[in-house]
């Protein structure tokens, strides 16, 4: 049995209703262009209300050239500290009474072209972008005409709006919070090692190392994927020879691989081997042990974002945040107690 679609309510409808015109119809729901007499106007929304009409979104948006949504592009949503940032962008978007539109390139850089021409066909009034291998592409968006702001370091040359921390100056501290726990064999598992942000983190690892006078050794430097299994892999390629006594991880995932393949070997943290860790989010407070951990301020960066793309004059821009590090108990301190996030924020 077929059901026959229920016709759309036109403004014809609504002007029927309300014994009124079209025009007039149109000026009550855009508020203007033409005043309309507070009788008339409430006959009308008493129309709009008995009719069930709802205006089309698309036609608004044609009409005042904005579409009120915004558009991500995410290399891989199931990254939790991606997927953090997603949300506080999300509620920041809504908070403006804009949607938004949420593309996961899943590492793909192929892909996340793809996303990009999508976002743009659908007219976003905004791009919020960190790209797959922090080499973007900027060209494409600029010929679109569209706003568009980076949440991650991109070539300086690059004329792009991009909000962000220096990630070499926090890999720096996080590995002297180790070197000041007076560890000195201190390796690195790191992210591809031509990922512009992968070589921020290294030089902020030797940085500290080299103002230490500690050795540099080549082979503690362990490149993989920013994922668990990558975190894993790479813990078990360290295993094979010299312990290091500490260990900076650059992001919370390669930590928690990392984890799972000290315990596989018996090893204990921070007993045998202290850990420390960049990107982190609410997980890693509630591992065992909870992982000290460079957090960045994702509420304040998404707001500064969204702010930055509702107030779009053309003027590139570039906000650096500064960052923090939670201690935890893999490096050797003591805790402190879980906390929300609202409390840390």
């Amino acid at each position: 049995m077929t059901h026959s679609p229920i016709p759309r309510v036109t403004r014809s409808d609504v002007a029927r209703e309300a014994g009124t015109s079209v025009a007039v119809v149109s000026y009550v729901i855009n508020n203007g262009p033409r005043p309309v007499a507070e009788k008339t106007r409430q006959r009308v929304l008493q129309a709009i209300k008995k009719t069930g009409y709802r205006p089309n979104g698309i036609a608004r948006a044609l009409a005042s050239g904005s579409t009120q949504t915004y558009g991500l592009i995410a290399p891989d949503i199931s990254n939790p500290f991606i997927a953090s940032m997603a949300h506080a962008l999300q509620r920041e978007a809504f908070a403006d009474g804009k949607v938004l539109l949420l593309g996961d390139a899943s590492d793909s850089s192929g892909r996340e072209r793809e996303l990009i021409n999508n976002m743009l066909h659908r007219q976003v009034d905004g791009l919020i972008y960190t790209s797959v291998d922090r080499h973007p592409y900027i060209a494409l968006i600029e010929e679109s005409g569209t706003p568009c702001v980076m949440l991650d370091r991109i070539d300086p040359g690059l004329n792009v709006s991009v909000i962000q921390v220096d990630e070499q100056l926090a890999a720096w501290q996080a590995t002297k919070h180790l070197v000041d726990h007076g560890y000195r064999d201190i390796a690195i598992i790191c992210g591809p090692r031509e990922m512009l942000n992968t070589q921020d983190r290294i030089r902020g690892w030797r940085q500290a190392l080299e103002e230490a006078s500690l050795t540099i050794n080549p082979e503690w430097i362990f490149s993989t994927n920013y994922t668990r299994a990558g975190g894993y892999e790479a813990t078990r390629r360290m295993l094979q020879g010299r312990l290091p006594r500490a260990l900076f991880a650059t992001n919370e995932q390669q930590a928690f691989g990392c984890l799972r393949a000290l315990a596989e070997r018996g090893l204990r943290v921070p007993q045998d081997i202290a850990l420390v860790c960049f990107n982190a989010t609410q997980e890693s407070i509630y591992s065992v042990p909870s992982i000290t951990a460079v957090r960045q301020p994702v509420d304040k960066m998404a707001r500064a974002a969204i702010d930055m793309l509702k107030n779009w004059n053309g003027v590139v821009r570039r906000i650096e945040f500064e960052f923090y590090l939670r201690v935890g108990e893999s490096c050797g301190c003591q805790g402190h107690e879980v906390q929300s996030e609202q409390d840390e924020e």
